[in-house]
């Protein structure tokens, strides 16, 4: 059992290392790039049933999403660039 521990922990640590330097931080702007994702699904189911008054605070919201969204896009093609000139 502690060997198959060992392997696993040993393999884990290979596979994490990966072979490029910004694999982690690439994961990190995949992940909050998901993150962004649902909000803005959850954002655009708001806008089925938000009081009318309350629209414009939804479409802000949405649009601040958006911004953040593309801005995770283009740090995740400035990290490939970096990788892959």
């Amino acid at each position: 059992m502690l060997v198959r521990v060992l392997i696993i922990y040993i393999l884990l640590t290979t596979v994490a290392y990966a072979f490029h330097e910004n694999t982690f931080a690439v994961f990190e702007l995949k992940e909050e790039l998901q993150i962004r994702m649902m909000n803005l699904w959850e954002l655009l189911q708001q806008l089925e049933y938000v009081d009318p008054r309350q629209r414009g605070i939804v479409y802000e919201e949405i649009n601040h999403i958006r911004e953040e969204i593309q801005r995770i896009i283009d740090e995740l093609i400035q990290h490939d660039r970096s990788q892959h000139p």
